[in-house]
């Protein structure tokens, strides 16, 4: 099950790299006072995080059918690893996130010209990749800078606590489908009652506030200056967020069960 597991590792940083991305994207997006069109790519980088989950779910929902067959196999062990991914992903995605920038306002500006990005593929010469280098950018940490910036302290940890549930929820629906066997179906399907928790929190905590302050910096320049500073915020806070998943795995698998052995 190794290559399995390293198959699984390295979607679900794909996963996790693509969705905190689009802070980048969005921030572009707002430099360049074109956010609809930012919104538009956003919804791309979203499709392959969902096109590698197509794949990533199944392979790893066989861990719990190997454990059916192999008393001796450490599911949990494995899902925390698959789990970890997560975190390395939005690693990953926070270094990257300069220079995302600098390729997000390149891509706006010939998306428009373009005007679909069939054409906007097809267009791109092999020499614009070759200047693309141009484009990357070291990321500088500077803790002075990370100050909370009028960003309310209760937006990041709920950010935490709804990238936890995310994380965390089709893991522990998978890991409850091992601990109630009798129920396994019912339990393996039923992630939603941990995402429910956070599509709920994010719904009424996080997406209002993020409009309020992405909207203050299309109006306002000093507030676009800080928006770079609160997005990075913010995918720190979705970096912890993946850490307290680990903490959340065990106790969401037992909700689950609870749940699917009470009600259903």
């Amino acid at each position: 099950m190794t290559g399995t597991l390293v198959i699984v590792f390295v979607l679900t940083m794909i996963i996790h790299t693509a969705e905190t991305l689009s802070y980048s994207i969005r921030y572009a997006g707002v430099q360049v006072n074109k956010l609809a069109v930012a919104l538009s790519l956003v919804g791309i980088v979203v499709l392959v995080s969902r096109t590698a989950n197509l794949i990533q779910a199944p392979m790893t929902a066989n861990f719990v059918d190997f454990a059916k067959v192999e008393p001796t196999f450490d599911l949990e062990k494995y899902l925390r690893i698959s789990l970890f991914a997560s975190s390395i992903g939005t690693l990953i995605a926070i270094a990257l996130f300069p220079s995302f920038i600098n390729f997000s306002v390149r891509i706006i500006a010939r998306l428009e010209v373009a005007g679909s990005l069939p054409k906007l593929i097809t267009s791109v010469t092999v020499e614009q990749l070759k200047n693309s280098k141009s484009y990357w950018k070291k990321p500088k940490v500077k803790l002075s800078q990370f100050r909370y910036l009028g960003v309310p302290k209760r937006l990041l940890l709920i950010n935490i606590v709804v990238t936890a549930f995310y994380s965390v929820g089709v893991l522990a629906s998978l890991y409850a489908a091992h601990l109630v066997p009798e129920s396994a179906t019912t339990a393996s399907q039923a992630s939603g009652l941990i995402n429910g928790i956070a599509t709920i929190l994010l719904t009424i905590f996080i997406d209002p506030q993020l409009g309020l302050i992405t909207d203050k910096a299309l109006h306002d320049e000093s507030q676009k200056r800080q928006l770079g500073k609160i997005y990075a915020l913010l995918m720190t806070s979705r970096f912890l967020g993946t850490l307290l998943a680990q903490l959340f795995l065990i106790p969401s698998a037992h909700f689950i069960g609870w749940i699917v052995q009470t009600i259903f």
